[in-house]
């Protein structure tokens, strides 16, 4: 009994050395050369395959009932043009409904109510950039009068922000390089490497003015150009 009981005792005190050892990480071999951070951009170049464009209607009407009932009717005229020009439900977003009382002020008199106006956004996401032109002359056609935008975006920017990466990690190795020729060292070593985040600059949002029913005959044109992804990382190298 005595041995089993010293056997016991003797795995119970091994247990946190082993679990010790376990969570132990290997350790960094400490620079002892010279020290190099840096900071590198990687970008890739891409055409934006998505338009996002606000278009909406706004009606009034001396009630806010029929303000709402009328903007009710053109909106669902909208809605339909964008059914039938193949947009999905998915694409399409209310972005905003608004129903505000318009006043006349005069000098020395109360306020008065003379109007509603009611206003119905929805957020639109083209995925076909060279049509979308063509489909919002026909939203306007059906009474959409005012659209703003487009944003344009890539839909999946995952593989040129790894290309971006690649780009970053290439930049990053000839300025060690660079730097380590003009101290007269080489480069023995990449110590770290972090991320510092991936990103894409879309330009912003183009203006587009209100637009009434006498321009449906309009043919209006988005031209997609290009658009920059970056990566910046942060590197630290030790030269010999």
């Amino acid at each position: 009994m005595r041995s089993i009981i010293l056997a016991l005792a003797l795995g119970a005190a091994a247990l946190p050395a082993m679990a010790e050892a376990q969570g132990a990480q290997p350790q960094m071999p400490p620079i002892v050369g010279t020290r190099l951070d840096i900071s590198a951009t990687g970008e890739s170049i891409r055409v934006p395959d998505v338009a996002i464009i606000s278009a909406g209607v706004v009606t009034r009407a001396p009630t806010a009932g029929a303000a709402i009932q009328q903007n009710s009717a053109r909106m669902d005229r909208v809605l339909a043009a964008l059914k039938r020009a193949g947009v999905e439900d998915r694409d399409v977003q209310t972005s905003s409904i608004s129903l505000n009382p318009e006043y006349r002020y005069q000098e020395n008199r109360p306020p008065e109510l003379v109007a509603y106006s009611a206003s119905n956004q929805v957020s639109i996401r083209f995925r076909d950039i060279r049509n979308s032109g063509k489909i919002l002359d026909a939203l306007v056609a059906e009474g959409a009068n005012q659209i703003n935008g487009p944003t344009l975006t890539i839909d999946k920017p995952e593989a040129a922000l790894d290309e971006a990466r690649v780009n970053a990690v290439a930049n990053g190795r000839a300025r060690a390089d660079l730097y380590a020729r003009a101290l007269g060292k080489r480069v023995s070593r990449l110590v770290s490497v972090s991320e510092g985040g991936g990103n894409y600059y879309p330009p912003p949002p183009m203006p587009m003015a209100e637009r009434s029913m006498a321009a449906q005959a309009a043919d209006t044109k988005i031209v997609a150009g290009e658009q920059k992804l970056q990566v910046t990382i942060s590197m630290v190298f030790e030269l010999q």
